[in-house]
């Protein structure tokens, strides 16, 4: 059943691109079905409809003059779930759940699926008036990989059944590509270097600097054991550590003071401060080798407080005085940031408000179908399907094995070859 894993994991990365979750929160994706009555599956024509009560190409919602189709609303929805669910078999109690925002689970899911489905339908429209269509090439490398999964799942009809488990058919998943290729273009056209949107080092900074990032290294002294980690009365770590004893952390801070005392004196402080970390810093890996020798990249809340406060305090070039944190003493040089840490970042930004700007201009207007949607009995369908798949998948397995027990015991190769290819084929892949 791997193969259904892998496809899936596919699908959703080249998918992702585009996600606007609408406050969703990600968490570890579960497409367990354990418990659901499996689906005939010699009934399904159309997984949409066998789990929805709608056709896949059903026009539940418009934007912009764009079409949005069941088939593409119901698999981000399916992505949705998936994506926030951890075990499906409390879906009875999650459905319900308060989000904090006025929203149910559901209506939040709902609402999220909408607008992914409404920017899939408006990109190709953007793109265009943009003078862009999808790639030339593209028609070619999706039907190579589809012609290379069809060999992998072992046919066309356990192909048809991996895209169906991920809400999928061969249509959506072949626009799902377009789309993104698309997407790609459009970006590399308005923010791709050499372009009049490719983003100066001065607004790369400025927006790496407004979302509170920082470069700093620095000089520690340890004044507390890090191998020995303090723990509460339920042996739970308090994030503190035993500390050495009172003679040894007075000649680190003696040291501490003398290095100081160095630097504030040196003419050229950036050297002397790599110098010095090199020669005295304890912020080492398990082989000896310097943590952050180049300087430590972080965002607010990624580092202790003494040390981040007194870091962003600084401006590019500046040396700290002596900073304690939990951990012992700190000597901080503030570092300024590198645009090209951030540049892919700054586009991303850009490329998500211009996106969002497009739903603001062209709001999604539902039809009668959309009336028809209901989530919580979709996903119960959906994994109803899925189970059916996996008995599908583990039925071939079992004959594989079975297969390969009687050729080892005699029987011909040629009477067990066809059925061990295409298990071996779902294991495989």
């Amino acid at each position: 059943m791997t193969h259904l894993k892998r496809l899936g994991a596919l699908s959703l990365s080249l998918a992702l691109t585009l996600t606007a979750l609408s406050g969703c929160q990600n968490g570890a994706s579960s497409s367990s079905s354990q418990g659901e009555e499996p689906i005939d599956l010699a009934s399904v024509t159309d997984p949409y409809l066998t789990t929805a009560g709608l056709s896949g190409d059903t026009v539940v919602a418009r934007a912009g003059g764009a079409d949005i189709t069941a088939g593409s609303l119901l698999y981000w929805m399916a992505y949705l779930v998936d994506s926030s669910i951890q075990d499906p078999s409390s879906m009875d109690t999650v459905w319900e759940l308060d989000m904090g925002n006025g929203q149910t689970f559901e209506q939040g899911i709902l609402d999220a699926a909408l607008n992914n489905a409404a920017l899939y339908a408006l990109l190709p429209i953007q793109a265009q008036a943009e003078g862009i269509s999808v790639s030339p090439d593209l028609s070619q490398q999706v039907s190579n990989l589809m012609t290379s999964m069809e060999t992998e799942a072992g046919s066309a009809e356990l192909l048809d059944h991996s895209l169906w488990y991920n809400a999928l058919t061969r249509d959506l998943y072949t626009t799902l590509f377009e789309v993104n290729d698309l997407n790609s273009q459009l970006q590399e056209k308005l923010y791709g270097e050499g372009s009049s949107g490719y983003p100066t080092d001065d607004q790369v900074r400025s927006f790496a600097e407004g979302q509170g990032y920082y470069r700093a290294k620095h000089i520690l002294l340890k004044t507390v054991d890090t191998n020995s980690p303090l723990t509460d009365e339920n042996g739970n770590p308090t994030g503190e550590y035993a500390p050495l004893d009172e003679a040894t952390v007075a000649e680190k801070k003696a040291l501490a003071e003398d290095l100081l005392a160095q630097l504030q004196a040196a003419g050229d402080k950036e050297a002397l401060f790599d110098q010095l970390m090199a020669q005295y810093s304890e912020d080492t890996a398990s082989d000896g080798s310097l943590n952050g020798a180049d300087g430590y990249v972080a965002s607010p809340g990624q580092m202790v407080a003494p040390f981040e406060e007194a870091a962003q305090a600084l401006s590019d070039g500046e040396v700290s005085g002596i900073v304690e944190s939990v951990y012992g003493y700190h000597i901080i040089l503030r570092l300024p940031l590198d645009p090209a840490d951030f540049r892919s970042g700054y586009i991303a930004q850009q490329m998500t408000d211009l996106r969002q700007g497009w739903l603001d201009a062209n709001p999604v207007e539902t039809t009668e179908a959309f009336a028809q949607v209901d989530p919580p009995a979709f996903y119960e369908k959906l994994l109803s399907l899925r189970a059916a798949i996996e008995e599908e998948a583990a039925a071939l397995q079992e004959a594989d094995s079975s297969s390969s027990g009687s050729s080892s015991s005699g029987s011909s190769p040629s009477s067990s070859s066809s059925a061990s290819s295409s298990a071996s084929s779902q294991e495989a892949s």
